[in-house]
């Protein structure tokens, strides 16, 4: 494969990536993963010149930010679902004299069913 056909499959990829992070579609992003793991190999031994690796790396700084801004936005749900579940069970409030308490929440004895 030539040098020119690896890098426009590479870029190809790396924009398919990102349209697979903006839509947050995993699934994809794993099968993604896998081929470019196979480019990134094939281009290891391809002499590529200065202006066909620039678009490239800024395709992957680009991809970076985003996975790094997915994975904040899945953190953040997961505290946020903490916290949640944090104040059905008990509920912590102030006195008149600023003391803190805590108001513990009734047990349910109803089952939960989550999607």
């Amino acid at each position: 494969m030539t040098d020119q056909t690896l890098t426009n499959r590479l870029k190809s990829l790396l924009e398919a990536e990102r349209k697979a992070l903006l839509e947050g579609d995993f699934d994809r992003l794993a099968d993604l993963m896998t081929e470019k793991q196979s480019l990134a190999a094939d281009l290891e031994n391809a002499p590529l010149r200065a202006e066909e690796v620039a678009p490239i790396k800024d395709g992957l700084r680009r991809n970076q930010e985003l996975f790094d801004q997915a994975l904040a936005g899945l953190r953040n749900v997961a505290a946020r679902i903490g916290d949640l579940n944090r104040v059905r069970k008990a509920t912590d409030t102030y006195d008149a004299k600023g003391r803190r308490q805590t108001i513990d929440a009734p047990a349910s004895k109803r089952l939960e069913r989550r999607a």
